[in-house]
């Protein structure tokens, strides 16, 4: 291993073996040099590369809030990875689509079946936010993710959520250069309105099936919009 690495690697073992825990703070930097036999260099480099992975949050200076603490942020790690890959073009938005799908319907019928139990106060702040007519097309779609974002939440499943935040992060750039090629924006906006409270009532009632058809009806009937425009679909 190059010498960054040693320090990645007895930082895993720390959090696997809990040693290290979330909130917790890792060792100075001279500490975990001397102790593993490495140059200060390398636990700095070590620490770019986990604070990139959202592992990590770094402070500089010397006061109580300074080093390196435990944040493990999973939607950081996983949506940077995959904006690169989009950006390289590796990876069709066709599979995108379809794996967003996978998650947002499973995790809509999981979380119809506590639907007594669920808050759904964001989901309704969100939808009523979604209702001004005067919103831009970017501000729309931000709402847009913000709220199959929080329906995905509902599931109970962190994993999902970060994966979710991840790939909606990850082809919105793409739905807004297709905005402009649709024919009649504002009924659209009005249709896809429709659709999110249609999906929200079937969740609200308990309606797992129907939460989870409605959802991929949803995203594959938008996805089909645009994607005449790109072509192929792909990247």
């Amino acid at each position: 291993m190059r010498t960054h690495e040693v320090v990645l690697h007895r930082i895993e073992q720390d959090l696997a073996a809990g040693k290290l825990t979330v909130g917790g703070r890792l060792p100075a930097e001279r500490a975990l040099a001397e102790e593993l036999g490495v140059g200060r260099s390398s636990v700095r480099e070590a620490m770019r590369v986990l604070e990139a992975m959202g592992i990590v949050r770094t402070a500089v200076g010397s006061g109580p809030d300074a080093g390196a603490i435990v944040a493990a942020d999973p939607a950081a790690s996983i949506g940077a990875a995959l904006r690169l890959h989009m950006a390289t073009r590796t990876l069709p938005i066709r599979d995108v689509v379809q794996t967003r799908t996978l998650l947002e319907s499973w995790a809509v019928q999981e979380a119809a079946g506590q639907a007594r139990d669920l808050d759904f106060s964001a989901i309704d702040t969100l939808l009523d936010a979604m209702d001004d007519e005067d919103l831009s097309p970017e501000a729309f779609h931000r709402l847009d993710a913000d709220l199959h974002v929080a329906m995905a939440g509902l599931a109970g499943n962190v994993l999902v959520e970060a994966m979710m935040v991840s790939l909606r992060d990850s082809i919105h750039g793409y739905v807004m250069q297709a905005v402009p090629h649709l024919d009649d924006w504002p009924a659209v906006a009005t249709h896809l309105r429709c659709e999110h409270r249609g999906i929200v009532a079937a969740l609200r009632d308990g309606h797992g099936a129907e939460a989870a058809g409605l959802v991929r009806e949803h995203i594959e009937g938008f996805y089909g919009r645009f994607a005449p425009v790109r072509g192929s679909g792909d990247v």
